[in-house]
């Protein structure tokens, strides 16, 4: 029998013994809906050679033949954390502290202009990753009250990833993560690691005892959460198809006070995600109501 159409040659291609091999259409298709239908995640047409090369070690550290194969396990009842693990190492969870510093600083006037108005200034980190970002809410916020502001704050992560979660906890960080944070912050809200733990920080247990973290999927019906007054939705959503992104939004905007802002990524636009939101600062949207916050630092 004479075969001329190669993608309907079913046999699964096997894991070369150097690197990954080639990723049958089939397979593809099989990740790409498994993503979608679990976590949102719209991965692209054309990334087969990125799935093959995240996955290839995984793949032969578990012993198994093909992606096929592997797919095919991440997708059974009981392998959630070996699909967590999947789903780690085919996004990037590229973070560190004090990333995209004027966001943090607006946060700063936000809430010392709240004092007064508000019982506590509270901010939820979604999709946190491993901490960096709601520990640097947190330096943020604590050193208005350092420098005498009667600020009660409060600051949630959040991440589908309990791995990510576990390691925001320990809230120990490699020296490389830390090197955009002002010399302040450092001296005063991180402990140096000596001997064995040289080369890492250790975020100041006052801090780490205030910031809490929970497991949330932003594509599932979202917990009673807030109200907050701010939500740092950053460099998240470009994992998602605009379906998704306008579900995930106005899910998000719901735990938003009147008022509140919506921080997304300084690369990102939500333009044309949904018409009622308005942008106020790059990356940083407000919800709108009659009560009219500083939009922004300049305000002040």
């Amino acid at each position: 029998m004479q075969v001329t159409d190669w993608q309907s040659f079913s046999m699964p291609m096997p894991l070369g013994p150097c690197g990954p091999a080639t990723i049958y259409e089939a397979e593809y298709a099989q990740i790409r809906s498994l993503l979608h239908q679990k976590v949102g995640i719209a991965l692209g047409p054309n990334k087969h050679a990125l799935v093959c090369g995240r996955l290839f070690k995984r793949v032969q550290c578990l012993g198994l033949s093909t992606y096929g194969e592997y797919f095919g396990l991440i997708a059974r009842p009981g392998q959630e954390v070996e699909f967590q693990t999947a789903v780690d190492l085919l996004t990037t969870n590229e973070t560190y502290f004090y990333r995209e510093p004027q966001h943090f600083e607006l946060v700063r006037h936000l809430a010392r202009a709240s004092i007064g108005r508000n019982s506590s200034f509270k901010i939820w980190s979604a999709a946190c990753a491993s901490g960096e970002e709601p520990y640097t809410l947190a330096m943020a916020l604590q050193s208005l009250v350092d420098e005498g502001a009667n600020l009660i704050w409060d600051v949630m992560g959040s991440d589908v990833s309990r791995r990510m979660l576990a390691a925001a906890a320990r809230g120990v960080y490699t020296e490389d993560r830390i090197q955009r944070l002002p010399s302040k912050m450092l001296r005063r809200y991180c402990l140096r690691g000596m001997g064995k733990s040289s080369g890492t920080v250790l975020v100041h247990g006052s801090l780490r005892e205030k910031v809490r973290f929970e497991a949330i999927n932003l594509i599932e019906p979202l917990p009673p959460l807030g109200p907050f007054d701010a939500v740092f939705l950053r460099n998240v959503l470009i994992y998602f198809d605009l379906a998704t992104k306008r579900r995930v939004v106005d899910a998000v905007m719901a735990t938003l006070k009147p008022g509140g802002r919506l921080f997304v990524g300084l690369a990102e636009s939500l333009n044309g995600v949904l018409p009622t939101l308005k942008s106020v600062a790059p990356g940083v949207y407000e919800k709108k109501l009659a009560h009219r916050l500083p939009e922004t630092v300049e305000d002040f």
